[in-house]
């Protein structure tokens, strides 16, 4: 697409009303559809979003940065460098596609919204209205993570405005880092997953397995308990596993093969529920490591509002809430998992476990997520205005910089309104 088209096309859409946001991520936008997707999607809807990856090394001598549009209005950026660069030079020619892209699209008045801290220095001399760090896992204890990564997430809690948790145990590893963090556990489309409920054929792929069928669908890497469904898949033949997603960071070889374990890769965040619709029992097989010590798998609320009884290891933001309110089975052990999803089976035709399980998906929703997440963000903003506008005859300053701490009476009051929401919620 020319600059002149892209130009016009972005443009079009410009309101000088409220900030554009720029994010950065370490995850693709067309990987894995997940907290990102629905939270930016929802964001595109009230303002400009530039969705910034990290960079694609190429074999070509040349350096680019490829922006495309996705239906729900996201802007997707893309570098692609030369391999080999120098990690400094790498990070000034960021810099330079983003201050072209920011000049172009004539973007002023922007939040940056981090999802890695990795991509700090390729922003660092920026100057946006806001800085906010949704910090949707502990990246410093998954697979191959950067040596650099913690000393520069303390870099960007030094100049975030906000911070967003992906759990209740993230928030709580991370609450006295800042003295602005909120917990926003995994939330859920209900009315895209309830299709799962309704009587439908099988999709081609899935149709020809054998019942039952007990369900994972997300990314196969580290975090997920190779050995639990190599002993359980053996001790239950009878039973067929399903396993949908992506197989990265780790050896596909590595993964068990048995007549009664089904790898079908990864589909569209469409597709999902047509595949939950013909399984008897959703599993979320986690190891229990560091990498899964903090994780809020947004697939618990999206299995249950598809109808789907489930069974998981003890991860905590699963078991809390949760296993604790007997909506979902928890389990660790081959013989503690076998019981669990013979139980879950059971459960399956309770309809008093159906209405709890829909009385607790009501509470939240992708929708209020984000409505709740934009007003301290507005909020803030308007803080840091104020600040400003208060320090300017003294400081002579030109645009607002970080906001001061909020005030013990407004955290305590925004903090008890968010917990009611997102937090631990007791039936």
């Amino acid at each position: 697409m020319s600059n002149q088209r892209l130009n016009g096309q972005i443009n079009g859409k410009h309101s000088s009303s409220v900030p554009d946001l720029v994010c950065l991520s370490h995850l693709r936008w067309d990987f894995v559809y997940q907290r990102p997707q629905h939270l930016l999607s929802r964001c595109a809807s009230e303002r400009r979003v530039f969705f910034i990856e990290e960079p694609i090394f190429t074999d070509e001598n040349h350096w680019r940065l490829e922006v495309s549009r996705r239906e729900c209005g996201v802007w997707v950026a893309v570098p692609y460098l030369p391999k080999g660069l120098a990690e400094e030079v790498s990070i000034a020619i960021q810099q330079g596609l983003i201050d072209d892209l920011l000049a172009e699209q004539e973007i002023h008045d922007y939040i940056c919204w981090f999802y890695t801290p990795m991509m700090l220095p390729i922003v660092e001399h920026l100057t946006p209205s806001l800085v906010v760090y949704d910090c949707m896992d502990e990246l410093s204890a998954f697979k191959g993570a950067p040596t650099a990564l913690r000393q520069r997430e303390e870099r960007l809690f030094d100049m975030a405005d906000l911070v967003f948790t992906g759990g209740q145990s993230l928030y709580e590893a991370k609450r006295d880092r800042h003295p602005q963090v909120y917990a926003f556990p995994s939330s859920i489309d209900a009315v895209h997953f309830n299709q799962a409920r309704q009587p439908q054929d099988d999709l081609a792929d899935q149709a020809e397995i054998p019942h039952s069928r007990c369900g994972f669908y997300g990314v196969v890497d580290e975090r997920f308990d190779i050995e639990l469904l190599d002993r359980v898949a053996q001790a239950k033949p009878e039973w067929h596993f399903v396993i949908i997603g992506p197989v990265v960071k780790i050896d596909p070889a590595s993964l068990p093969r048995h007549a009664n374990i089904h790898y079908l890769g990864g589909k569209s965040y469409a597709e999902l529920p047509h595949y939950l619709a013909g399984w008897d029992v959703a599993l979320l097989p986690f190891a229990r490591n560091e990498s899964t010590r903090f994780i809020s798998p947004t697939k618990t609320p999206e299995y249950l509002a598809g109808g789907k009884p489930v069974v998981s290891t003890s991860i905590r933001d699963v078991v809390r809430p949760y296993g604790e309110q007997d909506l979902v089975q928890i389990a660790d052990t081959p013989d503690e998992f076998i019981a669990a999803i013979e139980a879950a089976m059971q459960q399956s035709q309770n309809s008093q476990w159906r209405d709890r399980v829909d009385a607790f998906l009501s509470q939240t929703s992708w929708d209020r997520t984000w409505s709740t997440m934009s007003g301290l963000m507005q909020k803030t903003i308007a803080r840091k205005r104020q600040q400003f506008n208060e320090e300017l005859p003294l400081t002579g300053s030109s645009k607002p910089g970080k906001s001061s701490p909020v005030s013990a009476t407004e955290k305590a009051t925004e903090t008890k309104a968010l917990t009611q929401h997102f937090t631990e919620r007791k039936s």
